[in-house]
């Protein structure tokens, strides 16, 4: 016996949630053209449709669950309104933050994005940017990433230093940084400076020691070989300035001041001087770098260079749309400003 026409209703408005209708489906359950069906759900402008057919579209697709086919639909338009985004980790810390700003900006833009870190394995970057244009991203964002050539979509590298062509630069000013955190300890009279040089894999780590190199010949600060240490862990935990510290004091070369690579490391040589019976700053000062949320909450306060990373993600996420949508001349370099945060975590060297 067939169904009469409340209960084939009934079965319709109760189809359970995870089962989708099509348009095709949707036209026939309503008996109307899918052109004029999908001219209402896609909001056409222009169209004299009757108010009442429209309510009806719009009220059916929503007991029947019509899920448009976005796949099809970017292939027809060629816009998939999708970015690519490859970072080493997803941990704490300056990736993410760098990464809230620019989920924040292409949230506003109306954009979806896939996100895929390598650990800063190149074969890793190589594979993960041909599956990111596979999946049709119309352009590519890269956080700390050693891109080495050109990639054929529009690129925006955050912390990138190599000038590829297509791909913008994002930069912090890092002579200005270098210049501010000399500056302070050289002020505060530090003269016997300690210094963690950054991983070589990091993007920074070269252009941020040149920087100091040359800050510190400027002042007239010597740089000793013996009090300059070398991070080489790939890790976002503080435990990354932690064993290096450790080895600064068992050299027993007197210091009075760390010039940390970042935050993190910073705030694990600040656990290493104090579990040594080392006072934060009356025996030793120490100073970070990026200014993440947790420099401001550790004990003591921790004194930085701030680079304003959800900034510099909302700069990078625009820069790449500009480049999308052609509304500006692309840049081949963006440069952002430091600022210098003075919190509890330097003073002045001891009488």
């Amino acid at each position: 016996m067939k169904d009469s026409e409340g209960e084939k209703k009934h079965k319709e408005s109760t189809r359970p949630a995870h089962q989708t209708t099509s348009l095709k489906q949707l036209a026939a359950h309503l008996g109307l053209n899918p052109a004029t069906v999908s001219v209402v759900l896609n909001d056409v402008p222009g169209r004299s449709i009757p108010q009442a057919t429209r309510d009806r579209i719009k009220a059916a697709a929503k007991a029947l669950n019509y899920q448009p086919n976005l796949l099809a639909r970017s292939l027809r338009s060629r816009r998939t309104l999708t970015i690519g985004i490859l970072v080493p980790e997803l941990g704490e810390g300056y990736h993410t933050q760098v990464m809230s700003g620019i989920g924040d900006q292409l949230i506003k833009a109306g954009y979806f994005y896939f996100t895929a870190h390598h650990r800063h394995k190149r074969n890793l970057v190589e594979e993960y940017t041909r599956l990111l244009i596979g999946r049709g991203a119309q352009g590519i964002i890269a956080i700390d990433t050693l891109l080495e050539h050109p990639i054929g979509i529009p690129v925006v590298a955050v912390a990138g230093h190599r000038h590829i062509e297509g791909v913008t630069n994002v930069l912090l000013d890092h002579a200005r940084a270098a210049e501010l955190t000399l500056n302070h300890l050289h002020s505060l009279g530090h003269r016997k400076i300690a210094f963690m040089r950054g991983q070589p894999f990091s993007s920074d780590s070269d252009e941020r020691w040149k920087s100091l190199m040359a800050a510190a010949e400027r002042l007239g600060i010597e740089i000793r070989p013996e009090l300059v240490v070398s991070l080489e862990r790939d890790s976002t935990s503080p435990e990354l300035g932690y064993p290096v510290v450790q080895q600064l004091l068992a050299a027993k070369e007197p210091f009075t001041a760390i010039v940390a690579f970042n935050d993190i490391s910073a705030i694990g040589a600040i656990r290493a001087l104090r579990d040594m019976n080392l006072r934060v700053p009356e025996d030793v000062s120490v100073i970070g770098f990026d200014d993440i949320k947790a420099a401001a909450f550790t004990l003591p306060r921790l004194t930085t260079i701030n680079q304003p990373l959800e900034e510099i993600g909302r700069i990078a996420t625009q820069s790449l749309l500009n480049r999308i949508h052609n509304t500006v001349p692309p840049q081949e370099e963006i440069t952002v400003e430091p600022e210098l945060i003075v919190r509890e975590s330097t003073g002045p060297v001891k009488s």
